[in-house]
């Protein structure tokens, strides 16, 4: 079966500074008609940072659309900035962990929320973390509290829901597969 639809027709319902929004018309594999409503982002990283004596650098800070606190790794969007991912990755870790890494390994790439959202997120594996000479300021109104967690206590924090965060959830994951 063919699963692709045929945008008939679209409409940009909001331009911002982190996202667009459009509303698509369809027609689907079935012939019906069909809207769509997709936000648009310019794509993401996200770090699962290991300080020399493995434990992981976490973050945490008010996110408004979940209206708590979350526990996550750093990450960031993709702007003009940067030259590419790799780069984005470097800033991210300067402007929010203050450490430049050694070693920089991709894991791999998803979607955040197919359901509504482009955005696509690269994981990566940043090692041999150093303190970083030239700090980047951080985002305007971004408040984090850095800490560090073994692996165990990572675990047991997705365990009892202090992390709740997906990307930071598939990094602690890949962190454990990585130690067998």
């Amino acid at each position: 079966m063919d699963f692709e639809e045929r945008v008939t027709s679209s409409t940009e319902i909001y331009k911002g500074a982190i996202i667009n929004v459009e509303k698509q018309s369809v027609e689907l594999p079935n012939g019906q008609l069909a809207f769509r409503e997709i936000v648009h982002h310019s794509g993401a990283v996200a770090i699962l940072a290991l300080t020399r004596d493995n434990k992981i650098i976490l973050e945490k800070q008010w996110r408004a659309p979940a209206e708590t606190t979350t526990i996550e790794i750093p990450a960031g969007k993709v702007d003009q900035r940067d030259s590419n991912f790799h780069h984005a990755v470097i800033r991210e870790l300067n402007e929010e962990i203050r450490y430049v890494p050694q070693k920089v390994r991709a894991l791999y790439g998803f979607y955040t929320s197919v359901g509504f959202s482009d955005e696509y997120m690269r994981l990566y594996l940043a090692t041999d973390l150093e303190p970083v000479k030239n700090q980047l300021p951080r985002d305007k109104g971004e408040f984090l509290e850095i800490f560090e967690k073994t692996l165990d206590e990572a675990i047991q924090m997705i365990a009892n829901g202090e992390i709740r965060d997906a990307k930071t959830i598939m990094a602690i994951q890949y962190w454990q597969l990585m130690q067998k």
